[in-house]
Parts: C-alpha cells; structure tokens; sequence
C-alpha cells in the first residue's frame, strides 16, 4: 500500500502503464462481485484513502476499482493534509466508468488563517477537478479549543466570518464548487450559512451535520437549510459507541438510523449520504455505504428519498447534472 505521495505516484504510473497495455492489476482481478444493486448510481462525498499521514485501510487506487466495480458514478476524495484535485486527475485515466474529484481542507498545512490562494490553485490544478473546499477539520479553532494550540479561525472575536472566509466562500460561488464547513461548530455553521446566502454560494454544505460534536440540532439544521444549505451525513458515527473495533470510539455518541432518518425527513432534496471512512480497523467504504443505505431503508426512509440522497443532490453538487 502506497506510504508516501511520491509512492503513490509510482504506482499510479506503473498502474496506467498496465492499463494501456490492456491487462488490469492483479488486485482488480481478484475482487469479490458486486452483492446488490443499491450501490448502482451512488456518488460517495466524504472518503479518505492512502496516499495520508495517517493510517488508512485501503488506497485511493484500489478505491476507485473497487467502486467502479461497484456501479458507482462518482467519488470525492478528501484528506485532511493535502489537496486531492491532482490524484483525481490521474485516477480518471487509470480507471475509466467512474467520475473521480478532489478538494481542499484549509487545516495549518495552509497556514494560520483560512489560505484564499492555496484554494485559488487547487481550483486550477490540471482537470479542474476541485469541487469543494472545506473548512479547517481537526486543526478548526473549534476541535482545538483547550488544547493549548490555537486553531484556524472562521469567526472572529464578535461572531462575524472572517474576511478570508468571505473571499472563499466567493471563489465557490464563481467556480461553481462546494463550499463546506469542516469542523466548524453548530453555532458557527449556521453563521456561515447565512454569510454564504448573503454572498451568494449556490453549494454550501454543513459537514457532520448528524456526527457529535459537530451535530446540529434540529432547530440549526432547519435554519441551515432555510439559508439554503445542503446537510451531509456520515455513515461513520454509526459504528460509534460500545461496539465499535476502534477503543477511542468505545465512549463516543452513536447517531442512529432512526436519527439519519429524522433528518432527511425535513428535506431529503438538500441532504446527501457519505461515509468518511477509510480509517483501519473499521469496515471499508464501499460495505459501509452498503449498510448506510440498508439502514436507513429499514428506518423507514422512502426508495425514492434514498435515491434523492445517495445519488441525485450530490450529482448536482458535482456538475454532473
């Protein structure tokens, strides 16, 4: 599995030579066949794979395979360090039948305040496959208060979005891209949804809207949506809690199906599935978008809302449609 950026060019490199030659990798030869049709269409929003910095359970390459096998239409691939757009580029021509897209997270890889020119490039990157630029994640002033080490702001002191943010927020709105909050609190999301109505982002995206501690209550999440937001839910705090394989989840909120479903009710055409998986000792991305769509069937959620949610808002969040 590649460890380095410069690893995963060299297997893309070998890969595409591979694939041009007209034999496919020996790993993608080797897969189990699709179980089901529900994956057929859906596009996975929220996803991290190898190349990182942090441990990852499968790469961005047999990723792609693996859900194009799958009969998806399209993947975005985040990482919390380094911009995405460039892979995506090179994994559109080592695996045909799927779209595949990029984006940026403003964490201090980018410098102590929100970075307008490292989002200006990403945007320019070779494909122009840059569809979202998310707010700072772990490093946000809000997941590092108390600990000793100042976050990047998106807020100032008396509440208001910092001019940088403003100027983002722009870029999304002239590219035609997603504009997402990150790790910005609940009370912080809602500011910046009324800040990106005001500005005029046609693609403003709460991040985690159902995971703690970024949860948004019921009453932010109808307000969020009022300014014209879309909600993104995460598979991923539904394999929190006591039964979760990962010991720093035993003690963490799980969101339950019932609970996705209580959210998509308010307003299933502003709302879109992810998973954010792709961490190690948790299921892969592709079983775990499975279980999402299976649960939230089981809690009531119409065929029609789960193709409303798992295909349709994030194919025109994409520019596919």
């Amino acid at each position: 599995m590649p460890s380095s950026r410069r690893d995963f060019m060299k297997t893309a490199a070998a890969a595409f030579a591979v694939t041009a030659a007209g034999v496919l990798p020996d790993r993608a030869a080797a897969a189990t066949p699709p179980v089901d049709k529900d994956l057929e269409g859906v596009i996975e929003m929220h996803v991290h794979a190898d190349p990182d910095v942090r441990a990852r359970c499968v790469d961005q390459l047999t990723l792609t395979q693996q859900c194009q096998r799958n009969g998806y239409r399209a993947i975005l691939y985040k990482c919390h360090d380094f911009c995405t757009a460039d892979n995506a580029y090179l994994l559109r021509s080592m695996v045909p039948g799927i779209e595949v897209f990029g984006g940026i997270v403003l964490n201090l890889n980018y410098g102590p305040k929100v970075n307008v020119q490292a989002a200006r490039m990403a945007t320019k990157i070779t494909g122009r496959y840059c569809r979202c630029i998310w707010m700072p994640t772990y490093q946000s002033a809000f997941d590092m208060r108390g600990k000793g080490t100042p976050g990047v702001p998106v807020l100032d002191e008396s509440g208001k979005v910092l001019p940088e943010v403003v100027k983002v927020m722009e870029l999304c709105r002239d590219e035609n891209i997603i504009f997402a909050t990150g790790h910005s609190s609940p009370e912080e999301c809602v500011i910046l949804s009324s800040k990106a109505k005001e500005v005029g982002v046609a693609k403003f995206v709460v991040t985690h809207s159902t995971q703690a501690p970024w949860l948004l209550s019921m009453d932010q999440a109808r307000k969020c949506l009022e300014n014209g937001a879309y909600l993104e839910h995460c598979v991923l705090p539904w394999y929190k809690g006591q039964h979760s394989l990962l010991p720093k989840y035993f003690n963490a909120r799980q969101t339950t199906m019932k609970e996705f479903a209580g959210y998509i009710a308010l307003d299933p055409s502003r709302q879109f599935l992810a998973t954010d998986c792709g961490m190690a000792r948790m299921p892969g991305p592709v079983d775990a978008m499975r279980d999402f769509i299976h649960g939230l069937r089981d809690a009531g959620v119409s065929e029609k809302d789960l193709d409303t949610v798992s295909r349709r808002v994030a194919a025109g969040l994409l520019g596919l449609d």
